[in-house]
């Protein structure tokens, strides 16, 4: 699954998609971290923790160069600690300053899967981080309108493989959509969400 996004291109969409995120963090109240969201298994919080533990896993897969079995466990158990959006913060920026290293989305990254060139993971942590700001926005009642150009990024990302996402289990199946539906409305559609 290699980018199409040339880097600089790339990386404006990952600071987007990182700012667009970091502002539903910081949106959710003391009292929502245990509300559901339309990933039918996890609360806010595990939202959260999901997103924030994807860019722990960033600095030592681009910058150490580490595999996957070498970081093991170290990002296990709960890395949110007292102050969620704090968490948060600190692995987001760990992440950008990884992924904007000179050269980083050159190199080829160990994950769970095999070995992918590391635009493409950049590509796709994009679009989860998308996807999920989503999620966590229905979660808690904020803004659910997305940037136009991540829905179009995030819509050539996923795209491709975007059918063979549910049988991973970790993504509804696709819904039916109006022929009038807009972009963010098909992009939801595609990855099993009802707008």
């Amino acid at each position: 699954m290699a980018s199409s996004s040339p880097g600089p291109e790339l990386l404006d969409r990952h600071a987007e998609a990182l700012r667009l995120f970091t502002d539903r963090v910081h949106a959710v109240r003391d009292d929502q971290w245990s509300a559901a969201t339309p990933c039918t298994e996890w609360s806010v919080r595990d939202l959260v923790t999901h997103l924030t533990v994807e860019q722990l896993w960033v600095p030592p897969l681009v910058t150490e160069g580490r595999t996957v079995a070498e970081v093991g466990d170290a990002f296990d158990g709960d890395v949110l600690g007292d102050d969620p959006a704090a968490a948060w913060d600190r692995a987001a920026a760990d992440a950008r300053t990884a992924l904007a290293a000179p050269g980083a989305l050159e190199r080829t990254v160990n994950l769970s899967y095999g070995d992918t060139a590391a635009d493409a993971y950049c590509a796709q942590m994009v679009s989860d981080a998308v996807i999920h700001a989503w999620d966590l926005s229905r979660a808690i009642g904020a803004d659910e309108r997305l940037p136009e150009e991540l829905v179009e990024f995030t819509r050539r990302e996923v795209g491709p493989y975007a059918k063979d996402l549910s049988q991973t289990g970790l993504f509804a199946p696709a819904v039916e959509t109006a022929k009038d539906a807009g972009p963010q409305t098909e992009l939801l559609a595609l990855l099993g969400r009802r707008a």
